[in-house]
């Protein structure tokens, strides 16, 4: 299952969760084969204190155990960072519709019946952390050109976060780093994202920081936001207090002094390009100015006295 690289073969590890000990031997026999090591937990506790020592590549969940039941040791597995992107496979011998959306919704991302067929469990393990990895991959390259994202439901539990995003959050609920969410106050501004476009961006403190949240799109059940420090969330707010201009025009001018091209704004606020248009004809008026340079000039010598 797993390539050699840089001449040292890397072995998957793949958390099987069941309390059963014959399905325990058999899928540990049939994944070890395979070339991946296997971590062993009997209950859903022992699998949540587990994964706090050991991050798995891959968990098979069994759905119905005595004590913490699979649906909810998935809710909890999720609400872990370090775990967002490790795929979740239930093992389940119920095969009814309710039983499988119980399962999806509490974060797995599919669901095999048993009795379990080795090929088939061993071929769902390789596509999914075939994907996995191409989404961690994917994020650590945002990470790495300075975009922190995150990926929110609807109660501002986080999804998925890129690493920079995720030192953001912990910076923003200090000491709750085993379940990152947004904020309280962050939730009515979250559940105005996608209903009538997109709202300005939020303003967050702590102590002497200062973050935005921007709303970026909607897909299925999860929001995808921008969370950017310092001067990004300060800059708008120095602006609109110095100019008798709107929340959103602050956040256009703050992007023209900073050399953003209009696409460039639409692309960071999730407008198109026609509204930065608009709003740029906007702050033209309101400052008396004929263009973008000489709107940034009064922008940046505003921002400048503000340090």
């Amino acid at each position: 299952m797993a390539e050699a690289a840089a001449g040292r073969p890397h072995r998957d590890v793949v958390l099987v969760v069941d309390d059963s000990p014959d399905t325990l031997s058999f899928l540990t026999e049939a994944i070890e084969r395979s070339g991946a090591t296997v971590l062993v937990a009997v209950g859903g506790d022992l699998a949540l204190a587990l994964v706090d020592e050991i991050t798995p590549d891959v968990i098979l969940l069994d759905a119905m155990m005595p004590g913490l039941d699979g649906f909810e040791t998935c809710r909890r597995l999720k609400a872990k960072p370090h775990l967002a992107g490790v795929p979740v496979i239930f093992m389940t011998g119920l095969s009814e519709t309710e039983h499988i959306v119980r399962g999806l919704s509490a974060g797995g991302i599919d669901y095999v019946t048993k009795p379990i067929a080795p090929d088939e469990i061993l071929a769902r393990i390789r596509v999914h952390l075939a994907s996995a990895r191409a989404a961690q991959s994917a994020r650590a390259a945002l990470d790495t050109a300075g975009r922190a994202l995150l990926a929110v439901a609807a109660d501002g539990a986080i999804l998925w976060c890129t690493p920079q995003a995720g030192r953001m959050l912990a910076a923003l609920a200090p000491g709750d780093e085993s379940a990152l969410r947004l904020p309280p106050q962050s939730l009515d501004w979250l559940r105005a994202c996608g209903s009538q476009g997109a709202p300005p961006a939020l303003a967050l403190k702590v102590a002497a920081a200062a973050y935005s949240l921007s709303f970026i799109g909607r897909t299925g059940e999860e929001t995808l936001l921008r969370l950017s420090c310092d001067t990004v969330a300060a800059g708008p707010e120095r602006l609109r207090a110095g100019l008798p201009i709107t929340a959103r025009e602050s956040e256009v001018l703050f992007w023209l002094s900073q050399g953003k091209s209009s696409r460039d704004i639409g692309d960071i606020l999730g407008l198109s390009p026609r509204t930065v248009t608009k709003h740029c004809e906007s702050l033209y008026a309101k400052l008396g100015v004929e263009n973008r340079t000489a709107a940034s000039l009064i922008a940046n010598r505003l921002l400048q006295d503000a340090l």
